[in-house]
């Protein structure tokens, strides 16, 4: 469940990160009042995070989804 939210939350981030690069609009200054503001700062503090979590994904051993057709 933690990997899916961190996975989500990496997403948002790219998809700023690409609205910067090829618009120069940083999506979460716009929303959240500019990239000083406390709640834009906890956003991309906790993008970092999500991305941070994410590296471990790359160490993990991989592991097959086994579904029931049921």
């Amino acid at each position: 469940m933690l990997d899916r939210i961190a996975l989500v939350l990496l997403i948002i981030g790219g998809i700023n990160w690409g609205s910067i690069g090829l618009f120069r609009f940083d999506i979460v200054s716009w929303i959240f009042g500019g990239q000083t503001a406390v709640a834009s700062r906890i956003i991309y503090t906790i993008v970092g995070l999500a991305a941070l979590w994410c590296v471990s994904l790359l160490f993990r051993p991989s592991r097959e989804v086994i579904r029931d057709a049921e």
